[in-house]
């Protein structure tokens, strides 16, 4: 190899490997902080790592972690609603369903919203065994915990709509649901600072 030509090889080389480095830092994540979403049992739905009040930051190990460990008929929700997201899910709308508790009143169980078929009992149909109603788990696809939050845009109509439905159908007040705004933990316009233009 001929002298001159050998440092601009190397030179190049280097600059190859910068740039790979560089960009499968951002493709591939470094930490389980980077993830969007975390499969719970027993069906495998998707829960958003990205909402601050439904996956809180653990002050030890610095990881979102999920409010809830899983999603059965008699979980029971601290906050409610909550986001649980089958990204293949036949037939639906794309958007997660909202999770909401039934009134103590009424007895116990998970409730789940979506836009087309209103309130019903957790889980949906097809997450369940037709002969032995045993969870049956989705399967998901390949790089689940990657895929991009909901959009704000389509929770700012879609949480106070299930909101809405779910108050009207018990007969309770609004006070206490969570809104988009917080499930996204965006700050509320009256809670910004006046502007100084």
């Amino acid at each position: 190899m001929n002298r001159k030509k050998k440092p601009f090889v190397i030179f190049n080389l280097l600059l190859i490997i910068i740039v790979l480095t560089a960009t499968g830092s951002l493709i591939l994540p470094t930490s389980p902080s980077a993830l969007y979403w975390a499969s719970l049992p027993p069906y495998n739905v998707l829960w958003p790592l990205w909402s601050d009040v439904l996956s809180p930051v653990n002050p030890v190990s610095g990881i979102a972690t999920p409010l809830v460990s899983a999603l059965t008929r008699n979980t029971i929700l601290p906050v409610q609603p909550c986001l649980a997201w089958d990204p293949c899910q036949p037939g639906g709308s794309g958007l997660p369903w909202l999770l909401y508790n039934t009134p103590a009143a009424l007895g116990s169980g998970l409730l789940f919203y979506d836009p087309f078929y209103g309130m019903n009992a957790w889980p949906p149909s097809y997450m369940l065994d037709p002969v032995t109603s045993a969870p049956s788990p989705i399967a998901l696809p390949l790089g689940w915990s990657l895929l991009l939050p909901t959009d704000f845009k389509d929770l700012a109509w879609y949480v106070p709509l299930g909101n809405a439905y779910y108050a009207n159908r018990f007969g309770l007040p609004f006070t206490g649901l969570l809104t988009s705004v917080d499930i996204w933990g965006l700050t509320p316009l009256a809670l910004l600072p006046p502007s100084v233009i």
